[in-house]
């Protein structure tokens, strides 16, 4: 890989890692509404990416279906667990994706796996489960657990995906954003209240960080993402995003004064060592499962 190509993808992931942080800020510590500020977040894309959506897809129904799966269902579980999760365990949780791909092109979609893969699934899986079980209480994170939903809900769009014809990166993302909005806006009016209220209280902040996810992570990151995926492999590409996590991870001990526990380090080095077994193996039926899902790595 080219350098300057190398140093593009290493901000894509920087990006993606600082958005888990700033999204688990907005809603946990500053209190906005995860789903209203999803719906705000989506709203933005629809809003930035009006001339992709054109020419009109010639499966609208399909797409439907697929932007509720990777959008509003996708990043509410994802945001109603950012609210209740640390975001460096969260990171790590959510490259729960490309294990969940892979099992679910098996099923689907009739791929074959080795031994390796078949271990790298368990690592993965174990090793969030080191992080999101307190062998002291036996308790379960619930908010680790909206992560995984949210990982499953994702994969489940993106097997989805290769039934319909191929869109662009940026006419996807436009798509998607506006047929999640509205929905999430209505959600949330049902189960979140004083929404505008205590979005506005967050102040200028807020606002930055609803920009950054905006075009930051849902703009530039996608864009300069799939325009990495045209030149190189993805198994190329995938072992390299590993970074996204490990800055979610930083982040959230930097900005967040996360606290660094055994169990995190532990799970984090299972779990990571498994989704990298997995990235490194091809897919011959999914190639994007090496991602978790076709819209990217650190789509939140």
């Amino acid at each position: 890989m080219a350098f300057r190509d190398f140093l593009l993808l290493f901000a894509v992931c920087l990006v993606w890692g600082l958005n888990i942080v700033l999204t688990r800020w907005v809603v946990a510590d500053v209190g906005v509404p995860p789903l209203f500020f999803a719906a705000i977040r989506f709203a933005g894309v629809a809003l930035f990416l009006i001339p992709f959506l054109r020419p009109k897809p010639a499966d609208l129904k399909m797409l439907f279906v697929i932007a509720l799966l990777i959008g509003s269902v996708n990043f509410a579980l994802l945001f109603m667990g950012l609210q209740n999760a640390e975001a460096s365990a969260a990171a790590v949780t959510g490259q729960l994706g490309v294990p969940i791909s892979t099992l679910m092109s098996m099923a689907f979609l009739g791929e074959t796996i080795g031994w390796r893969r078949g271990l790298g699934i368990m690592l993965a899986f174990a090793g969030v489960v080191l992080i999101a079980v307190d062998p002291g209480s036996f308790g379960v994170s619930v908010g680790l657990l909206y992560i995984v939903a949210s990982a499953f809900i994702g994969s489940a769009g993106g097997i989805l995906m290769k039934r319909m014809k191929p869109v662009s990166g940026l006419q996807l993302q436009a798509w998607v954003g506006l047929f999640s909005f509205l929905p999430l806006f209505l959600v949330s009016g049902l189960f979140e209240s004083n929404q505008v209220e205590r979005y506005m209280a967050g102040g200028w902040q807020v606002i930055l960080a609803s920009l950054f996810a905006i075009v930051g992570v849902s703009i530039f990151g996608h864009a300069a993402f799939y325009t990495l995926i045209k030149k190189y492999d993805v198994s190329l590409l995938s072992p390299l995003t590993l970074m996204t996590p490990i800055w979610g991870v930083i982040f959230g001990i930097v900005l967040l004064n996360e606290p660094i526990t055994a169990r995190l380090v532990l799970g984090s080095v299972i779990s990571l060592t498994g989704v990298f077994v997995i990235a490194v193996r091809h897919n011959t039926r999914m190639p994007e499962a090496a991602f978790g899902k076709k819209i990217g790595p650190g789509d939140s």
